[in-house]
C-alpha cells in the first residue's frame, strides 16, 4: 500500500514581479507526497530470520562513508518536476519514489550470499558493462565472492550449469558487444526456473532484459513470495528503443542513436550522389519511435521521420510521396528514416503473417523499409516514366545492437547495477532501479512492466522533428 506522507507546506512565490514573470497571485504549495511502496523481504519473512547488520561499506579500505552517505528511509525522488505556477493543479497528490543507494543497515550476510546474474532477449550495448559492474560491486563493496552468471536467458536457470564470475573474468567484457553469458527469448517456464534458484541456493538474482523479461520477473518475484523464500530479486531494464516507463531511458538507447548516425550519414551520401536520389534507413523500434526521433534531431540531414506513434500514407495530398516529389524537385535528394514498428497497418498481409508470432509471443512486425522501397519504386515508375531515380535501403539493426556501450552509457550501466546491489542489500525485492529527472531511485518491479514510454506526438520535441524536417502532419482530409 503506498504511504502518503504529509510535509510542512513550502512557499514559492514570485521574486520578483515583471511583464516576463507569471504571476500567480499566491505561491505555490505542497502538502502531501503519496510514496510508492517498494516490496522488502520483511514483508513476508518474520523478523528473525531477517537480521540487520551495518553496511560492510563502514569497513571498506576505499571508502570513508561521510555525513549523508547512506541513504535514509525518507529520502524520496519525485515522479514530477514541472508544474504549473498558476496553482491550478488537478491531482494534488505528488507521486514518489524511494531514493536508490546504500542504506547503513543491510539485510545479507554477505559471506553467505550466492547471486545469479542473466541477461534475456535481444542484444543491446551495455549488456556486458552491466554484468561487470554488477561482479565489481558485489565484488570490491560488499566482499560477495559466490557470483554466477546463468547462460542462455531464463531457460538457463534449469537447462544448464551457471558459470561462476571473478574480478580477473569480467575484467575486459565492457569493451565488448553482446551478452558474454548468452541470451534468448522465451524458455520462460515460472516453476522449474524458481526450482532451479532454489535448488542452487541463489539468494540474489539480477535480471537484465526489456519488457517481457519483466513481466516474466514479476512472476518470479510473486512465486518467490508465496514459496517464502529468503531471496531478493531485481530487474534491471534493457530496452535499445528507450520504450521503457517511469525511468529517464534505457541503457544502450545513447549509442543507438549515435550509431545511427553513420547509417544516415551513408543514406545521405548516397542519395546526394544520386539523380533523383532517396536515401532509406530503417532503425529499431518496434513500438516507440524514439532512435528514430533522436537520430533525426541528431542528424540535420533527415527530410522525413516515421514513427509508429504517428500514422502516415503514401498517395494522395499530404501523403509520403507528394512530400518527397516536391523535395526531389527542390533539393535533388532526401533522407527519409523510418522506425520499424511505422506503417505495419497499412502494409499489405496474408492471413498466416497476422497471426505470426516471434519467441517472445510479440506480433511478427514485416519489413517496413523493404516495403517502402518497393513502393518508391513503383510510384516514381507510374508518376515519372523515363525518369531516373535511386533508392538506396540501409537496414543497421544488427551493427548498432552488436556495438559495445560508449562512455555515457557505461557510465550509465554501472550506475545501475551499483544501485541494484544496494537495493537488493538493503532487502528490497521486485523493483527496477533508474533515473527518475536525472536522480537515481527504486521503482516497484510490476509498475515499471506495465508502464510504456512512447513518443508523445504533442509535445515539444515531435515539434522540433517536424520543424527540422518540415515534413507533412499526415493527417488526411
Amino acid at each position: 500500500m503506498d504511504a502518503t506522507i504529509s510535509l510542512p507546506k513550502t512557499d514559492i512565490s514570485n521574486e520578483k514581479s515583471s511583464p516576463f514573470n507569471a504571476e500567480p497571485e499566491e505561491g505555490l504549495s505542497f502538502s502531501s507526497v503519496t510514496l510508492r511502496k517498494l516490496p522488502h523481504l520483511g514483508d513476508y519473512l518474520p523478523a528473525s530470520d531477517l537480521p540487520s547488520r551495518p553496511n560492510p561499506l563502514e569497513r571498506n579500505q576505499y571508502f570513508h562513508p561521510t555525513e549523508g552517505f547512506y541513504v535514509s528511509p525518507s529520502d524520496v525522488i519525485l515522479r514530477q518536476i514541472v508544474y504549473d505556477l498558476s496553482g491550478k493543479f488537478s491531482d494534488t497528490s505528488h507521486l514518489a519514489y524511494t531514493r536508490a543507494g546504500p542504506r547503513r543497515q543491510i539485510f545479507f550476510d554477505t559471506a553467505m550470499v550466492r547471486a545469479a546474474i542473466v541477461t534475456c532477449g535481444g542484444l543491446c550495448p551495455g549488456l556486458n558493462t552491466v554484468i561487470r559492474e554488477l561482479v565489481v560491486g558485489l565484488w570490491e563493496l560488499y566482499g560477495v565472492r559466490e557470483i554466477y552468471g546463468v547462460i542462455a536467458g531464463y531457460r538457463g536457470f534449469y537447462s544448464s550449469e551457471p558459470v561462476q564470475l571473478t574480478l580477473k573474468m569480467v575484467d575486459g567484457w565492457h569493451k565488448r558487444g553482446g551478452t558474454a553469458l548468452e541470451t534468448s527469448r522465451g524458455g520462460f517456464d515460472l516453476h522449474k526456473i524458481v526450482d532451479g534458484i532454489q535448488q542452487r541456493g541463489f539468494n540474489q538474482v539480477y535480471i537484465i532484459g526489456g519488457d517481457g523479461t519483466m513481466r516474466g520477473a514479476v512472476k518470479i518475484v510473486e512465486e518467490v513470495r508465496r514459496r517464502k523464500l529468503n531471496i531478493s530479486v531485481t530487474g534491471i531494464p534493457k530496452t535499445v528503443d528507450n520504450d521503457v516507463g517511469i525511468i529517464d531511458r534505457s541503457f544502450g538507447f545513447q549509442t543507438a542513436v549515435e550509431m545511427a548516425q553513420q547509417a544516415i550519414n551513408a543514406a545521405h551520401v548516397e542519395a546526394e550522389s544520386a539523380v533523383n536520389g532517396i536515401g532509406l534507413v530503417k532503425l529499431m523500434g518496434r513500438s516507440t519511435g524514439h532512435i528514430a526521433l533522436h537520430a533525426t534531431l541528431s542528424s540535420c540531414d533527415v527530410d522525413c521521420c516515421l514513427i509508429p506513434e504517428n500514422d502516415f500514407f503514401l498517395e494522395g495530398p499530404g501523403g509520403l510521396f507528394k512530400f518527397l516529389e516536391r523535395r526531389l524537385r527542390e533539393n535533388g535528394h532526401a533522407v527519409v528514416v523510418v522506425a520499424e514498428g511505422a506503417g505495419q497497418d497499412i502494409i499489405p498481409r496474408t492471413e498466416a503473417q497476422r497471426e505470426d508470432r516471434d519467441e517472445s509471443g510479440n506480433p511478427a512486425f514485416l519489413d517496413v523499409g523493404g516495403w517502402l522501397k518497393v513502393e518508391l519504386k513503383r510510384w516514381w515508375a507510374r508518376d515519372h516514366p523515363g525518369e531516373l531515380i535511386a533508392v538506396k535501403y540501409i537496414d543497421p539493426t544488427y551493427m548498432i545492437r552488436a556495438v559495445p556501450a560508449n562512455a555515457t552509457d557505461n557510465l550509465y550501466c554501472t550506475l545501475l547495477a551499483h544501485s541494484a546491489i544496494h537495493g537488493v542489500m538493503a532487502g528490497y525485492t521486485g523493483f527496477v532501479p533508474g533515473p527518475i529527472n536525472g536522480s537515481y531511485a527504486y521503482i516497484p518491479l510490476e509498475e515499471v512492466a506495465r508502464a510504456r514510454n512512447e513518443v508523445n506526438t504533442r509535445n515539444h520535441k515531435w515539434a522540433w522533428v517536424r520543424s527540422v524536417t518540415n515534413q507533412p502532419d499526415f493527417v488526411q482530409t
